[in-house]
């Protein structure tokens, strides 16, 4: 399998006046093409952060060091106008909360439409309105012909999703970041959401960096997975790997703070590793492509001026 994005030694800083804080440290992963990476992690871990690092979406008062290499060419260093055309067109987003990010005063096939004449201004408006409606089809949307001139609040959530994934999957991108896709949806749109993806990938080669706290979501949908906290990689390996054998401590927390049909109803829930135990240091290869962080002290703040 050829590597189609690889991030390497990426530490991420937000500024501000008094101090400069460290929000995620020496972080590496890979993903081929046609496979599905799961970050994982609760809120806070660093997992949005590294997606809006690969896009170079961060903002102003943030910078990142290390290297984003997608094909080969270091989307950190890329010239402004080089990350645009590459933004949208080869990697496409799915943000969270799609009722704030579709515009509520343009129809969604205008929104879609948006999308696709950015990056193929070549396109007659014959042939925009049919990749438009190609992609509200990929994604089942009912009817997309007489959908098509339907706002935002005209849809229930999970259609309003459906449509930032119609948006993303538009200019036919080879990888896909799905930040928190299921969020706020409930059981039963959820999987149909998943379902989609999942049909999407094999459709068009997808390749897609899945981001959630939700372990059953990340254990049907990813081949690898990394878990995050407060900024650090601690440990990556197969779905298998981690959520069958996991051997860092927060990671077995985190999934025994999980009930299932079994968990005794009558004792309280596991809980998750305090904030102030250590999270580990280095990296280490316990096994073939399964790797775990050792001991040390968590991340802490840095002067702005050092």
């Amino acid at each position: 399998m050829s590597v189609l994005l690889e991030v390497k030694n990426l530490s991420i800083w937000f500024r501000s006046r008094e101090a400069e804080r460290l929000v995620v440290s020496d972080l590496s992963f890979s993903i081929g093409a046609g496979e599905v990476l799961g970050l994982v992690g609760e809120s806070g871990s660093g997992k949005s952060v590294t997606s809006l690092a690969v896009l170079r979406l961060l903002d102003q008062a943030a910078r990142a060091e290390g290297s984003v290499l997608f094909d080969g060419v270091d989307l950190l260093t890329l010239p402004a106008e080089a990350m645009r055309r590459k933004r949208g067109r080869d990697i496409a987003m799915i943000f969270q909360e799609p009722m704030t990010s579709l515009n509520p005063v343009m129809t969604i096939g205008e929104q879609v439409a948006e999308a696709i004449r950015v990056h193929q201004p070549g396109l007659t408006r014959t042939q925009v309105k049919q990749a438009v409606l190609e992609s509200l089809n990929a994604v089942a949307i009912p009817n997309p012909s007489e959908r098509y001139r339907s706002y935002p609040h005209q849809f229930s959530g999970g259609q309003r999703q459906r449509i930032l994934i119609a948006m993303a999957i538009a200019n036919r991108p080879r990888l896909l970041i799905a930040d928190e896709p299921t969020t706020a949806l409930d059981v039963t749109v959820q999987a149909q959401i998943l379902e989609l993806l999942a049909g999407l990938r094999r459709q068009f080669g997808l390749a897609m960096l899945f981001i959630s706290h939700d372990l059953a979501v990340v254990s049907q949908v990813a081949d690898r997975v990394m878990v995050m906290r407060q900024g650090l990689p601690l440990e990556y390996g197969s779905s298998d790997q981690v959520f069958r054998h996991p051997l860092h401590p927060y990671t077995v927390s985190l999934l025994g703070a999980v009930p299932t049909l079994d968990t005794d109803k009558n004792a309280p829930l596991a809980t998750l590793t305090r904030p102030n135990e250590p999270l580990g240091g280095r990296l280490v290869e316990t096994a073939p492509g399964h790797w775990v962080r050792q001991a040390r002290p968590i991340l802490e703040p840095t002067s702005a001026e050092s």
